[in-house]
């Protein structure tokens, strides 16, 4: 069983569905900013940004599946996920601050000078939602408690299949 979990984590089918997954979510987190009227905050943008990093990594390793492009694509979706779950948390902090009035978020986003994605792609990435707003529910959690889960499920997922890929075959 390892070893079909290896060399399934070694094709492009795994991968496909790692874009996939990660595609979904960010076409419902669209979905909800313009069908359903709920704006994205600041925390809601970079995580949909941490999102975007393992959609790339999956996007990358299948469209040129190299033993270079796995180590970079194992390392984006673990990085990106782990980044994603920490923002998730900290989003969860502020909206359980005792004091909400301390506890507050940026309004513009803080992205690098050389990637101004919120200049570049602003019907995606810009912020006009208030990071306290936690209307929507599911199963009794809001939002930002949903994507420390689904982070944390996708960290999970890469270290297991990082290490069944590493234990199950010699190669990467």
């Amino acid at each position: 069983m390892v070893k079909g979990l290896s060399r399934w984590a070694g094709h492009r089918s795994s991968w496909l569905l790692l874009f996939l997954s990660a595609l979904a979510l960010i076409l419902t987190a669209l979905y909800f900013q313009y069908e359903k009227g709920l704006a994205p905050c600041i925390m809601c943008i970079y995580q949909r940004t941490a999102m975007f990093g393992i959609m790339l990594a999956g996007l990358l390793v299948v469209l040129l599946n190299t033993l270079p492009t796995r180590v970079v694509g194992f390392a984006g979706w673990g990085i990106s996920s782990g980044w994603g779950w920490l923002l998730a948390r900290e989003h969860v902090d502020i909206l359980h601050a005792p004091n909400p009035f301390f506890a507050s978020c940026e309004i513009v986003p803080n992205f690098p000078s050389w990637a101004p994605l919120h200049e570049w792609l602003p019907a995606v990435f810009a912020a006009k939602g208030d990071c306290l707003e936690d209307s929507w529910r599911f199963m009794d959690k809001g939002m930002a408690e949903w994507m420390m889960i689904i982070f944390a499920v996708y960290f999970v997922m890469c270290i297991t299949f990082l290490l069944i890929r590493l234990v199950g075959s010699r190669r990467f």
